[in-house]
């Protein structure tokens, strides 16, 4: 079940990752940025959206080959680095850094990395512990 977890995880981060490569406006309307038809000299958010985009496509493969590969360690490590991403990007709506919407992709961390989290545990307590394997 955990390998479930970080493989529809992965899915959805190279998913996501993809639509920010070839439609950035896209992405940044879903998350709440407001879309400006020109952005002017020294606005990089197209360069930046590319960036984060590529970094999502690349985590989103990394996810998934280790879901495809079983690799129970990687599962647990990548449970309290997405409660600490959740955590920040929860932060930064609540300070007003960020638009509400957001915060969907900090529930999305938080979330994701709670169902990992029990999916280990509850494999753990059926069949010894996962990080060993």
């Amino acid at each position: 079940m955990s390998g479930w977890t970080i493989a529809v995880f992965g899915f959805l981060a190279f998913a996501l990752g993809l639509l920010g490569l070839l439609r950035p406006d896209s992405l940044l309307g879903l998350l709440g940025f407001e879309v400006v038809e020109a952005r002017g000299p020294g606005d990089y958010t197209k360069v930046y959206m590319a960036a984060s985009s590529m970094a999502a496509v690349n985590m989103g493969v990394y996810y998934m080959l280790a879901a495809a590969s079983d690799w129970r360690p990687f599962f647990l490590w990548t449970v309290p680095f997405r409660l600490v991403t959740c955590a920040v990007f929860s932060t930064l709506v609540i300070t007003g850094a960020a638009p509400s919407e957001f915060l969907g992709v900090g529930l999305w961390e938080g979330l994701g990395a709670l169902i990992t989290g029990y999916a280990l545990w509850r494999e753990r307590s059926s069949v010894g512990d996962p990080a060993t394997r």
